[in-house]
């Protein structure tokens, strides 16, 4: 491509009662360089967010879905399987879960509801939790009951995103969990239309329920037919396919978890 370039100044005239020496013509202008676009450049990362493993931690899934969610620049900081701390809360040992840990201008926080909240009140136009009030509150209820409750559910179904355990015979202890989850999921499909939990937006309660749909998935449940949608949509997620991808790079194996079913 031909780049223009202005054509060359000239002073301009005097009077003719006055003549007055000829000043030397301006020099041509170069034609300044493209700009590129802000589309094309990649956002900075303005945060780091500490995970564990890609293939066993659940609450990892859902610290890292928020911030995708919510579209906060991060950098990834690995805590690896064989650090004490880390295994015990892939094990379930530990009496509260730090990571995933979130670092954003100045702020630490480590609950992943903590995590989304905080991102609410950070990105509210990003739509974490959704606008109507009661949707609102009713999203922030299912959440909570997710963050703090299903025990027998996350013992006997161990997250396991590279396992597949077709026909896998449920626990007992784990059946009532699974039912809530079940009636949650049914409840607010029909309550918002679907495909998400409050509509067509992505939110906070989908972050929080994806790693039970995984779960699902992994051990081959039975479910309603609503539910298993539900867990199709989740899979379908290219944040979740590219999260199941880095998964199944991961070397390090944890034996407890790698069970023969």
């Amino acid at each position: 491509m031909t780049t223009k370039t202005r054509p060359r100044a000239t002073a301009a005239p005097t009077p003719a009662a006055s003549p007055a020496r000829a000043t030397k013509p301006a020099k041509p202008v170069a034609a300044a360089k493209p700009v590129k676009s802000a589309k094309a450049a990649s956002p900075v990362a303005t945060a780091t967010l500490t995970l564990s493993s890609k293939n066993y931690s659940s609450w990892s899934l859902r610290g890292w879905l928020l911030c995708r969610f919510a579209g906060l620049p991060f950098d990834e900081v690995m805590v690896s399987a064989d650090d004490p701390k880390a295994r015990k809360e892939l094990l379930l040992l530990a009496p509260s879960i730090l990571v995933p840990c979130l670092s954003h201008e100045g702020a630490s926080v480590w609950n992943t509801a903590a995590i989304g909240y905080y991102l609410d009140e950070t990105l509210p136009k990003a739509g974490l939790l959704p606008a109507d009030r009661l949707a609102r509150a009713h999203c922030r209820s299912i959440c909570g009951e997710m963050n703090a409750g299903f025990a027998n559910l996350r013992s006997a179904l161990p997250m396991n995103l590279k396992a597949h355990f077709p026909g896998h015979r449920i626990w007992g202890g784990a059946l009532p969990d699974i039912e809530r989850v079940e009636e949650i999921w049914i409840d607010c499909l029909h309550t918002y239309g679907g495909p998400y939990l409050f509509g067509r937006q992505r939110t906070m309660a989908d972050a929080m329920f994806a790693p039970v749909a995984m779960r699902f998935l992994t051990y081959d449940v039975t479910l309603a037919a609503p539910c298993r949608a539900y867990c199709g949509t989740i899979a379908s997620m290219p944040e979740m396919q590219e999260w199941i991808a880095a998964a199944r790079l991961e070397p390090a194996e944890i034996e407890e978890l790698d069970m023969d079913f």
